[in-house]
């Protein structure tokens, strides 16, 4: 991760939509080179934050800047250095994938090479292939590759995987991590937490307007001392399981039992990321 001024400052931004605040004094900064999610139920502003972000909205108030600049304050030369996937995209039906990496193009100082950008996003059988014959997963990796054509420094990916099948999922996921490995920072909204978990560095998690908990995915609301589920079968063949903050102690004492040093039926499962989001979403919701 890159030691270099954060790409992304979020200070007690506001925003409300008449008597209703949707952004609520959220804070939170991206360093550079890193892939940051931001989580919540439906409702809770993340849209609006990213929209802020993005220079798509303006806010009420709070300090922001992207790339050293307030995006209320855009230009074309800002606008080129970040890209966008957003959930829906507008289809070009009736060009090729590679007339319309080539038409859009145009709009950027330093685009990709189309063919180099058609085959980082692996479509290189799809290259003269009409957008509108796209599957879904093609689909959506022109996308990515429309969103990273003019070589953002900032990629903001809006719940970039709803209704890929899972191999398409996790074709996916391999395109952004090699993103993420040259260098290109990533800002990444989902409902999928599995996706979360495999590709964000950190994560906030954002509920009626305000961040509610803030960290690395390994630590996110304290995840990395909640307690660890152990589960084994005893030499009759019953099933046991138990809940323990300390897994490795409990595991070395259990050893001591079977003699040959194999458990049968040992499964470790510490607290997933689905647990610990539903967990703080519960406490939210808790009167």
């Amino acid at each position: 991760m890159s030691t270099s001024s954060p790409a992304i400052v979020v200070d007690n931004l506001m925003r409300s939509y008449g008597s209703s605040r949707a952004v609520d004094g959220v804070s939170f900064s991206v360093e550079t080179g890193e892939c940051f999610a931001i989580l919540g139920p439906n409702g809770a502003g993340k849209t609006t934050t990213v929209e802020i972000l993005e220079g798509f909205r303006h806010r009420d108030g709070g300090r922001v800047s992207v790339l050293g600049v307030d995006p209320a304050d855009h230009s074309p030369a800002w606008l080129s250095r970040i890209g966008i996937v957003l959930q829906q995209a507008t289809d070009a039906a009736e060009l090729t994938v590679r007339e319309t990496l080539g038409y859009f193009s145009h709009s950027y100082p330093r685009p990709w090479d189309v063919d180099e950008l058609i085959a980082a996003v692996g479509l290189e059988e799809k290259a003269t292939t009409r957008t509108r014959h796209l599957s879904g997963g093609q689909r959506r990796r022109l996308d990515v590759a429309l969103g990273i054509l003019g070589h953002p420094e900032i990629l903001f990916l809006d719940e970039p995987t709803t209704g890929f099948d899972p191999e398409a999922r996790r074709q996916f996921w391999t395109l952004i991590d090699s993103l993420k490995a040259s260098g290109t920072t990533i800002v990444l909204t989902t409902h999928y937490l599995d996706e979360a978990e495999h590709l964000a560095d950190r994560v906030a998690v954002i509920q009626r307007g305000r961040v509610s908990a803030l960290g690395p995915i390994a630590t996110l609301g304290g995840r990395d001392h909640a307690a660890t589920i152990v589960q084994w079968r005893d030499a009759e063949g019953t099933d046991h399981s138990v809940s323990t903050a300390t897994p490795t102690s409990f595991v070395r004492d259990l050893l001591a039992q079977f003699p040959d040093g194999e458990i049968p039926g040992l499964r470790i499962q510490p607290p997933s990321l689905e647990d610990t989001y539903m967990s703080l979403i519960d406490e939210d919701v808790t009167p």
